[in-house]
């Protein structure tokens, strides 16, 4: 592997993870969220710029969440201009009568339309008029708007109609950011079609003006080639970045997910519920068969269909703000501290947070945070959660007062975690007993027991470098690329070549494109899934297709296809239907080039435990509440083999780790630090289940 840089902005750090001459360095910076470029360029600055950086970026996203895009305009078929507002007609809370939903991207008087139509099948019913064509040129030159969505009616099945409007838009008004919908997300349902290609539309102009300026700033420190993390955990280069934004709007969670993945595997660990608590938000994931993927996302509500890991994010960090709502029940998140102010403890916020709700247990370590770079301030912390105790009823000592506001914050935050644990894996019929929980951001260590232990998952793997881990994912995320293209036909009816045809069609363009990213064309695969549902069924389940070397596929190749669609609709629905047709509803083929691995930690055994730094009084189980006396921890000193009985604090520069009491912690060879239940067997990889 040659030297490369991974960083990853979040709510509160900026993290890097260096590789260079074979050894791994991290380090963290405060994020600034007035210009998140600033932290990543003084970061690069700070260090000598490696040749190559790939970046982990939160633009796309926050655009969408604060809708702070650009001005766009969307042109589609006549009588469909409203699809954006009527969109499914489902309701997130069915009871409330006082549901309020954010006005689309695009407001009613830009969404243009246009005659001319297709059928499902992609045959023209009505050709479109040279007339209109003119007209709403006219039209779009007086809209104030920087960018514009091409959404017709049928595209994904012939995008004709599209490609004509958008080669006129093109040559009219050079100056708009266009972007067609068949060229985006070739597949059917035009409300989903719609809304993805105006979210790509309303971030292209954003994420255009980053990436030039960032790519600038970085060519003139020594970075040769700078690569951008997708939301379906693969890299992309700069000129894709910008014309397909969208595809970065889950950037940031994809390399923490990856890189989880990737280390759990190589500890022999396969069925795994990765857990990053970050400093603004939480993301959970399911992996049994390889990373999870889907073939859709929702950014603050808006659907986008382009391949993305499937990810659960729930509103709870170390910088979640604890309140008490009107009823005067105890609420933590989803609003958070952010990086500015940050936590009460960072010096300069004045709210009680996750972090100073922790430090006020005694489970943060005020010289031991960031290395000692930050030292966390108790008593701004106390100041804080002051009022937060009075309200909950507070007693004269006040210690015991800010400490038990401190536990209650803890079970909160803790109880919104295990629901979105719940939702990935007991609401989709899969056990957390028998999986193991990776967990890593800057806070996962702090809380990944007690979950565990609330849901009899059996062990814990915390990375050598948890708090920087998806920064880490940066690094080792292969380049990749996808399309689609829409079948809506009986599998039955489908032969062999038909499947091989539209493989060969849509391979091509993919490799061409990763070479353009810096891919070596040599290293390129390629793989396929068949979206298939039961005939008559509105939903679908992505089915692996094998395919050989040649990209060409087998009649045998979609009885397999068959076989695991009956198995897998049985397990995620509880039902299947053997002898009734199948649909297949739409192919999917991804090309990746992969990364060289990431050099791996390695350390000499532990002759002997060495001794702890401290011994502080610390209340590590959120549950029992209890105040115990418990030895800390230096991770960098514990060697292959060293086993730490709990409870115990283990800290090191980017996280720190609670090991509770009836828990036994262990280093592997990896310098991965394992947690298993005392009482139960020691943990083992299940690499060969």
């Amino acid at each position: 592997m040659g030297d490369m840089l991974g960083i990853d902005i979040g709510g509160t750090f900026t993290d890097f993870v260096l590789v260079r001459a074979g050894r791994i360095t991290i380090f963290k910076r405060l994020s600034s969220p007035d210009d998140p470029a600033r932290a990543l360029i003084d970061g690069v600055a700070s260090i000598g710029a490696p040749p190559l950086v790939i970046h982990g970026t939160t633009v796309a996203t926050n655009a969408l969440l604060e809708r702070h895009g650009a001005a766009t305009a969307l042109v589609t078929t006549v009588g469909f201009a409203d699809v954006l507002e009527i969109g499914r007609g489902d309701r997130q809370s069915l009871y409330d009568l006082a549901v309020h939903r954010a006005p689309p991207l695009v407001p009613r008087p830009w969404r243009l339309e246009i005659a001319g139509r297709r059928a499902a099948d992609g045959h023209e019913v009505e050709p479109i008029p040279p007339a209109a064509l003119d007209d709403l040129i006219a039209r779009v030159r007086a809209l104030p708007v920087a960018s514009l969505a091409i959404c017709l009616l049928h595209g994904d099945a012939d995008p004709t109609h599209e490609r004509a409007v958008a080669q006129a838009l093109r040559h009219a008004l050079p100056q708009l950011a266009i972007s067609p919908a068949h060229a985006i997300a070739a597949e059917p349902r035009e409300y989903e079609r719609t809304s993805t290609a105006v979210v790509n539309a309303y971030l292209m102009p954003l994420l255009d003006q980053y990436i030039a300026r960032l790519s600038a700033a970085l060519g003139a420190l020594g970075v040769r080639s700078l690569r951008i993390m997708s939301s379906d955990g693969g890299a992309m280069g700069p000129a894709t970045a910008r014309a397909l934004p969208a595809r970065a709007t889950l950037s940031g969670p994809a390399g923490g997910l990856v890189a989880a993945h990737h280390l759990a595997r190589r500890a022999g660990f396969r069925r795994i519920i990765s857990f990053d608590m970050g400093g603004t938000s939480t993301d959970v994931a399911w992996c049994a068969d390889g990373l999870p993927r889907s073939a859709a996302s929702a950014v603050g509500g808006l659907p986008v269909s382009l391949p993305a890991l499937d990810i659960h994010t729930v509103g709870a960090g170390g910088g979640s703000l604890a309140r008490l709502d009107a009823g005067g029940a105890l609420r933590v998140g989803p609003e958070s501290a952010g990086a500015d102010p940050g936590p009460a403890c960072h010096g300069r916020g004045t709210r009680p947070t996750v972090t100073d709700a922790n430090l006020l247990l005694g489970r943060l370590q005020p010289d031991d945070f960031l290395g000692g770079a930050l030292r966390l301030d108790p008593a701004r912390a106390a100041a804080a959660f002051a009022p937060l105790a009075a309200a909950l009823g507070g007693t004269p000592d006040g210690a015991l007062a800010l400490r038990r506001a401190a536990l209650g914050v803890i079970r909160v935050a803790d109880a919104a975690m295990e629901r979105a644990i719940r939702q990935i894996t007991i609401e989709r019929g899969e056990d957390p007993r028998d999986a193991t929980l990776v967990a890593f951001g800057g806070a996962g260590p702090l809380h990944a027991a007690a979950l565990a232990t609330a849901l009899r998952i059996p062990r814990v793997l915390v990375p050598r470098h948890p708090g920087v881990l998806s920064a880490l994912g940066m690094v080792l995320a292969d380049v990749t690329r996808a399309a689609a293209v829409t079948m809506l036909r009986p599998l039955a009816a489908l032969r062999a070549a038909d499947i091989a045809q539209q493989i060969a069609a849509l391979a091509q363009p993919l490799r061409q494109a990763l070479v353009a990213d810096g891919a070596p064309e040599s290293a390129i695969s390629f793989e396929a899934e068949l979206d298939m549902r039961y005939q008559g069924q509105s939903y679908e389940l992505a089915t692996p297709l094998e395919l050989d070397p040649q990209l060409d596929t087998t009649t045998v190749a979609l009885q397999q296809s068959a076989a695991w669609f009956h198995q897998h609709h049985e397990r995620r629905y509880g039902h299947r239907r053997d002898e009734h047709p199948l649909e297949v509803v739409t192919l999917r083929l991804r090309a990746r080039a992969p990364q060289p691995d990431a050099p791996a930690a390695t350390a000499a055994p532990a002759a002997t435990l060495p001794e702890p730094i401290r011994i502080i009084d610390a209340v590590l189980d959120p549950v029992t509440g209890e105040l115990a006396a418990v030895p800390v921890y230096q991770r960098d000193a514990l060697g292959v083999g060293a086993t730490l009985i709990g409870g115990a604090v283990v800290v090191q520069l980017d996280a720190t780790t609670i090991v509770p009491s009836g828990w036994i912690a262990r280093v592997d060879s990896a310098l991965n630090l394992v947690l298993s239940r005392a009482d139960a067997a020691p943990a083992q990889a299940d690499g060969a289940r």
